[in-house]
């Protein structure tokens, strides 16, 4: 499956996705905002230049974690608009979406882009279907109470306590990313797979002289643990909200692509702030059902598709982030307790 599949909805004619992508259209919110994404992409750079020449300049102290922390939220921002880019929001070709995507999630933050692009595909086309969805299949986190079922080994072990577990987990979220990009360079479906080890091989190679070229070894882990953490902390931070503690859907259960999308999708109500924290994904539903759609429409269209749903009486759920945030984990705790069962039945 490829980038296009995900940016090229079902479109049937006459089908309420249809009658919705029309609207759309006619306000306008299909149109791409290159003086935005320009002022976006110079705001970030300038953040993640200065980041690291606050340092070398802070150099050998113990206030070098600050700007780890710092450059951790900058690593999200570089992420967000990565994925961005990944939705061709920003450029109209292809060649482009793809050269300024690995430069910004390969050598930016060291995340593999094509690797990360293919899985994000088939999340979109199959948000939070069991056998469909990537990013809820049971690697560490069960998401289901027919997963806890099943599980064996560390998601049964981490099942029972995951919703306490959650957010400590996030901490290791940045180096998964570096791991499963490396690991999939052994799959030789991935394209371009030379540019893109190069490309990683690279970053990390940069990264690792930097810190110890700079600070002392035991300051340089120090300053690696606190923003490769917190870095994992954010992103998770950002993402959880989205569809964690949605409806999952299994087998054949695959409504029209209007409902698919929206009846697992939550949106986080904020303002400009956390329009900004989470890169637009606070509008998920929008973002889902218009992935191609630049983040700074998205508000606006909003409006429109939240009086539509509720013409055609699908459910549209909109809740405050602290919400959202204990939604997800009261459904983790809820799909881990098979696991607590059989523990408290073990003689």
């Amino acid at each position: 499956m490829t980038a296009e599949v995900l940016d090229r909805p079902e479109r049937t004619t006459g089908s309420d996705f249809a009658r919705l992508s029309k609207k759309i259209a006619d306000h306008g919110l299909m149109v791409r905002r290159p003086g935005y994404y320009a002022a976006r992409i110079a705001a970030v750079t300038v953040l993640y230049a200065g980041g690291w020449t606050a340092f070398v300049l802070v150099g050998a102290s113990w206030w070098t974690l600050a700007v780890a922390g710092f450059l951790a939220v900058v690593f999200g921002q570089v992420a967000l608009l990565a994925h961005d880019i990944a939705h061709r929001q920003v450029f109209r070709l292809r060649r482009a979406s793809e050269v300024a995507g690995r430069i910004a999630a390969n050598i930016g933050i060291g995340m593999g882009y094509g690797w990360w692009q293919e899985k994000h595909t088939r999340h979109h086309a199959n948000p939070n279907h069991a056998e469909l969805d990537p990013d809820i299949e049971p690697d560490l986190i069960v998401w289901s109470q027919d997963q806890a079922r099943s599980a064996r080994g560390l998601p049964r072990l981490i099942g029972r306590s995951q919703a306490y577990l959650f957010f400590p987990l996030l901490t290791m979220e940045a180096f998964n990313l570096h791991v499963s990009g490396v690991r999939a360079l052994a799959n030789s479906s991935l394209k371009h797979r030379l540019l893109e080890g190069t490309l990683l091989i690279g970053h990390f190679a940069v990264y690792l002289t930097a810190l110890f070229l700079v600070l002392p070894p035991g300051m340089a882990i120090a300053f690696l643990a606190v923003q490769q953490c917190l870095f994992g902390v954010y992103l998770g931070s950002v993402f959880a909200p989205n569809h964690k503690g949605m409806p999952i859907r299994t087998g054949k259960d695959r409504p029209d692509f209007l409902r698919r999308q929206v009846l697992t999708s939550r949106n986080v109500r904020g303002n400009w702030f956390t329009d900004i924290a989470l890169g637009g994904l606070n509008y998920q539903i929008e973002h889902h059902l218009f992935p191609s759609m630049p983040s700074p429409h998205l508000r606006k269209a909003q409006i429109i598709v939240r009086r539509y749903c509720e013409e055609l009486s699908v459910a549209y759920l909109e809740t405050g982030l602290i919400t959202s945030y204990r939604q997800a984990l009261r459904s983790l705790h809820e799909a881990g307790a098979p696991l607590r069962r059989t523990e408290a039945a073990t003689p």
